[in-house]
């Protein structure tokens, strides 16, 4: 189908560079990256941004330890690091943000001064305990107290700071009991159901008014009107999802149309550790603004290593490099959407990796492309067979498939990635079962079964072209590559979902080719 009204529009977090990303950034995005890569299959105009959050503490601490400007330390690792990362697991974002451009400065300082003018924000005094690590100010009943008695982050397990400023302060107060009628109203904004049960169970406890400047660093955007101090970097960061797509430029301008076309995001996918940000602050910022709230928050879980959520100050940051160094970009993707149920924490191990890359995919989708390939050119010269008449075997895996195009489309569109994905495993499983039973070595020796070979041939590929498909937004490169082997391009075919059910849509007569392995063995050990 063709959407020819608003965009989809799918964002990830904007990460921060005060560090390289480990694999917990990349799940995100690769979360992300699937989803959108769903949509365009299905014939959708859609938008994906990702990007880098470069304000803030955090950062300009970062930069000082290292002995350079927060800009320098920001735009090296943009280029070294989060640039690079997304071509290493292969994503394929429409736009990446980055919270020093320009176009967000502008947008951002204009956007505050909108808040300002219309009375949502006044000057004030603060004090309290505040985590650099998060870049947030903390609740009182937030913290959590060490032997030594010192009130420490829950998330970083580090002392907080007292914070002590005369700001300005965005009325968010005002917004309680307006963001409970609109989740009341629509339970779906904020997913999974634990994690809108922890925001409703926070808002029905009053919301603070919230400093949404700082004056003791000047590592930030400027506010327009006081100089002096800087934007908040979650004030700032959180309206990265409507700068990049042109909040508050004419109408009549690009900026103006993209934004009429976009806005509102339609997920926003976060981790859990900042669900409050983007399910309280943001939506309450929307509202002062008048402008319409994102469809969903989806708060995923930690990636958990040795018990603990991923992290680089405790050493258990793995980049996602060392993955697909070893399995390549298809399997990395393949591995955290399908071991993890999306929404809970989950955790990584690389026995658990091998193990999985080696059963599902060298050995069951791997293998099964490589035996037909290889029958097509034993007994048929390499050219796919005419199908005979269809016997009740065959017509079980056209049935099955329908049913798993039609699983496989709800549980994706719902982030439920692990049960569409095990959909078509079990298809394949179906698929490899069926070889087995058919046995079409076996009727190769008889002659006059020639055109049942040929119906045994013509089914296992036309599945194979199915599950091309079904594959293609989670495994993009190897998927691809089967694609064209088993003669689908040949065919004149598109990789459309809409289509992906309907049988016999490959050509008898093209090519079935036999390239490289899809999923080679893993030979060597891997050092855990």
């Amino acid at each position: 189908m063709t959407n020819s009204g608003k965009a989809y529009y799918l964002t990830t977090p904007i990460y921060y560079v005060n560090d390289a990303p480990h694999i917990g950034h990349a799940y995100t995005t690769v979360a992300g990256d699937v989803m959108t890569r769903w949509h365009r299959m299905a014939g959708e105009d859609v938008w994906f941004l990702t990007g880098t959050d470069e304000h803030g503490q955090k950062v300009l601490r970062s930069a000082d330890s290292n002995h350079v400007t927060p800009q320098v330390w920001a735009d090296k690792l943009v280029e070294d690091a989060w640039i690079p990362v997304l071509k290493t697991i292969d994503a394929a974002n429409d736009d990446f943000i980055r919270t020093t451009q320009p176009r967000h400065v502008e947008r951002v300082q204009k956007f505050l001064s909108g808040l300002r003018d219309t009375g949502f924000i006044v000057e004030g005094a603060y004090e309290g305990p505040y985590c650099v690590g998060c870049e947030e100010f903390k609740l009182s009943g937030d913290l959590i107290e060490n032997e030594s008695g010192e009130q420490l982050c829950p998330i970083h397990s580090k002392p907080v700071e007292t914070v002590s400023e005369t700001n300005w302060f965005f009325q968010l107060s005002r917004f309680t009991d307006r963001l409970i009628a609109h989740y009341e109203a629509n339970p779906q904004a904020i997913r999974p159901e634990s994690a809108y049960n922890e925001v409703m169970s926070f808002l029905r406890c009053g919301l603070q008014d919230l400093s949404i400047s700082r004056s003791t660093f000047d590592w930030g955007i400027e506010v327009p009107w006081d100089t002096a101090q800087v934007v908040y970097v979650w004030f700032d960061a959180l309206l990265n999802y409507a700068t990049a797509v042109g909040l508050g430029d004419d109408p009549d301008s690009d900026g103006g149309k993209k934004f009429a076309h976009t806005w509102p995001a339609d997920v926003h996918l976060v981790g859990k550790d900042i669900l409050r940000f983007h399910a309280v602050i943001w939506p309450a910022m929307l509202m002062a603004a008048e402008l319409p709230l994102p469809g969903c928050v989806f708060a995923h879980g930690w990636l958990l290593v040795g018990g603990e959520k991923m992290s680089k100050s405790k050493l258990t940051g793995i980049s996602a490099s060392s993955i697909v160094d070893l399995v390549g970009s298809d399997a990395f993707r393949y591995y955290f959407m399908r071991a993890i149920v999306f929404g809970q924490d989950g955790s990584f191990s690389w026995e658990d990796l091998v193990a999985r890359y080696t059963s599902e995919l060298a050995n069951g989708l791997g293998n099964l492309a490589s035996r037909v390939q290889a029958m097509v050119g034993k007994y048929f010269e390499g050219s796919l067979p005419t199908p005979g008449a269809y016997l009740p075997a065959d017509v079980a895996l056209q049935e099955l498939l329908v049913s798993t195009a039609r699983t496989a489309d709800t549980a994706v569109r719902q982030f439920e990635f692990q049960t569409g994905i095990v959909a078509v495993k079990e298809f394949i499983d179906a698929v490899n079962l069926y070889v087995t039973e058919q046995q079409p070595w076996v009727v190769a020796k008889d002659e006059s079964q020639q055109e049942r070979l040929s119906t045994i041939l013509y089914t296992i590929c036309e599945s194979l072209r199915a599950i091309a498909v079904m594959y293609a937004p989670i495994m993009p490169k190897s998927m691809e590559q089967m694609w064209n082997e088993i003669g689908a391009t040949e065919s004149g075919l598109s990789m459309s979902y809409s289509q992906v059910a309907a049988w016999g849509q490959l050509k008898p007569g093209v090519a079935i080719t036999k390239g490289e392995s899809m999923f080679p063995r893993i030979e060597e050990p891997v050092e855990i």
